[in-house]
């Protein structure tokens, strides 16, 4: 089997690319257990957010397992890029809150095509 040019670029381009990289911001965040889990598996690249911290492409997130039940952090923690945010307002999102798209990967620099060195 013969793997075309454009198809190994296309398997190695990263996911989204954001305009100004040195104004990524980190968000630490309470997730609940559920949801926590349902990230950590890859089924909900998602959440739904109050958007209090302004929410951007390209912030880092650090999901914080936090269980409600008895109001303390489990210890567990992964990491993931905002790779879209739906703003409020829209498509029966409230003004105040946003949908923010979850990556694995980080985002590079628009116009950035080689991402080998990246």
């Amino acid at each position: 089997m013969t793997t075309s040019l454009t198809s190994y670029s296309d398997a190695i381009a990263p996911q989204f690319q954001i305009t100004d990289p040195t104004h990524r911001q980190t968000h630490d965040l309470k997730t609940w257990p559920e949801c926590f889990a349902a990230v950590k598996a890859g089924n909900k690249p998602f959440d739904v957010r109050r958007n209090e911290e302004n929410f951007q492409v390209g912030d880092l997130l650090m999901l914080r397992e936090f269980d409600p039940d008895t109001e303390q952090y489990t210890g567990r923690t992964i990491t993931r890029w905002v790779s879209y945010v739906l703003q409020g307002g829209l498509f029966g999102v409230q003004p105040d809150w946003c949908v923010l798209g979850f990556s694995e990967l980080a985002p590079i620099p628009t116009g950035m095509t080689d991402i080998r060195l990246w």
